[in-house]
């Protein structure tokens, strides 16, 4: 198994896509319902409806989905869904935030609170870990999209902070209040992006050894594993090697 990006959801990892596809729909639905709830159900009058079709376009999500999750918040019949944050440790004191859409606050917290729980980690108050990281943009284009040069040009010219590239994909990092702009420069140039959202990124990095890996990928699997649970985000690194032994 490939190295694990120390930014990347852990969603990406090779091989767990397929698997996890169709809670991936479910995620992707919620956040275009609540996007189009939010604002106008147009996406070229909507940035973040815009960003969140693309995202399902880029997981190669049906038409037809994305109509029905757009439809659910122009009828208004849908479920009022929160957004909240909850903040932790895991193994080996890795700093993790969880960002959930919600329509049953006891439910996912009880949920989130559990899954840190069971897998060596304890939930912390709001705020406990999130100094720590940088509330940031964050696109994502597959590595086929062009070499680390090419992309770091495009960047550049759309008005991105900074890039990073590997074997398989470009992150492409924006303040906060640029990722739309940013993003619309950028699929001119690129097409449509992978993902385009708000991120944290870590200000420092905790290098996870081997005794703590497998329980903090269990932790953030099972965490990802929930539905109301869209990202976590986490300032660890874990090396190819270690990788490739919990493969």
């Amino acid at each position: 198994m490939a190295g694990h990006s120390k930014f990347k959801n852990i969603m990406h990892r090779k091989g767990a896509q397929d698997k996890k596809r169709s809670s991936m729909f479910s995620k992707l639905s919620r956040e275009i319902t609540v996007a189009a709830k939010m604002g106008m159900p147009d996406p070229d009058m909507n940035p973040r409806l815009r960003l969140a079709i693309n995202a399902a376009k880029a997981q190669s999500m049906p038409k037809d989905n994305i109509q029905r999750a757009i439809d659910k918040a122009i009828g208004g019949d849908t479920e009022n869904y929160e957004e909240i944050r909850y903040e932790g440790y895991g193994p080996g004191g890795v700093a993790i935030i969880v960002e959930a859409l919600t329509d049953n606050r006891n439910r996912t917290a009880t949920n989130v609170r559990t899954a840190f729980s069971k897998n060596g980690g304890n939930l912390g108050a709001s705020g406990a870990v999130s100094h720590g990281f940088d509330r940031m943009g964050l696109i994502t284009y597959p590595a086929s999209a062009g070499d680390a040069d090419a992309i770091f040009e495009a960047a550049l010219e759309a008005g991105a902070d900074d890039v990073s590239s590997n074997d398989d994909e470009h992150e492409i990092w924006t303040a906060m209040d640029a990722l739309h702009e940013v993003a619309k420069g950028l699929e001119a140039k690129l097409g449509p992006a992978e993902g385009a959202k708000l991120a944290w990124r870590p200000q420092t990095t905790v290098e996870v050894d081997e005794s703590n890996a497998a329980t903090l990928m269990k932790l953030v699997d099972t965490l990802e594993d929930d539905d109301d649970v869209q990202t976590v985000w986490g300032n660890y690194e874990v090396s190819d090697e270690v990788m490739e032994k919990l493969g």
